[in-house]
């Protein structure tokens, strides 16, 4: 039985980050989870008690994956340069954006989320600021985590263009970020 249910849960969840990766989280709704899995309305509620909690679980599955991606990259890059560990920085998130789970973690991350989500999203970023920020004091930044936090926006930035399906390319996105990130932090 307890297996069943994980399975369903996952189910669930599968269904929740195609709706949000197709139209945000408008269209992550009781009703459409239900249509998606095949289960009754009912059902699903015995699962999360709200769209909040289902977002909140999305986060708890998803950012710490996401994040250990880009972490990963970073440890890499780290024998070569801080430079090459901010570049993996910038290109390892841009790099998911085609990635279904990115999607909904994109989508998730526009939305007005409650306390619960936003504090699981701040602990999965946690990590990855705290390993930028260190590059970038190796750069010789003076103000290191002002930098981060600005580098994290043109990140941002990029990643939105990416998804918008902006006229440029998303190569042409990428290698503009990575050049504003080295030459911005440069500087």
């Amino acid at each position: 039985m307890a297996e069943h249910r994980s399975m369903q849960r996952g189910a669930l969840l599968d269904a929740a980050r195609s709706l949000l990766s197709e139209g945000g989280t408008e269209a992550l709704t009781f009703p459409a989870l239900a249509e998606r899995t095949g289960l009754a309305r009912s059902s699903v509620y015995e699962y999360f008690r709200s769209r909040a909690a289902v977002v909140e679980e999305l986060c708890a599955v998803d950012f710490p994956v996401w994040a250990a991606e880009i972490e990963a990259a970073m440890e890499q890059a780290q024998a070569q340069s801080p430079e090459a560990k901010v570049e993996a920085y910038v290109r390892s998130q841009l790099g998911l954006v085609g990635d279904r789970r990115h999607r909904a973690v994109v989508a998730i991350s526009a939305s007005e989320l409650d306390a619960g989500a936003r504090e699981k999203i701040r602990a999965a970023h946690g990590g990855l600021v705290a390993m930028i920020v260190e590059a970038l004091g190796a750069l010789g930044h003076e103000q290191p985590r002002l930098a981060a936090m600005l580098l994290q926006g043109v990140v941002d930035a990029a990643v939105r263009r990416i998804e918008l399906g902006a006229a440029e390319d998303p190569t042409v996105v990428t290698e503009a970020a990575v050049a504003m990130a080295l030459r911005g932090v440069g500087g």
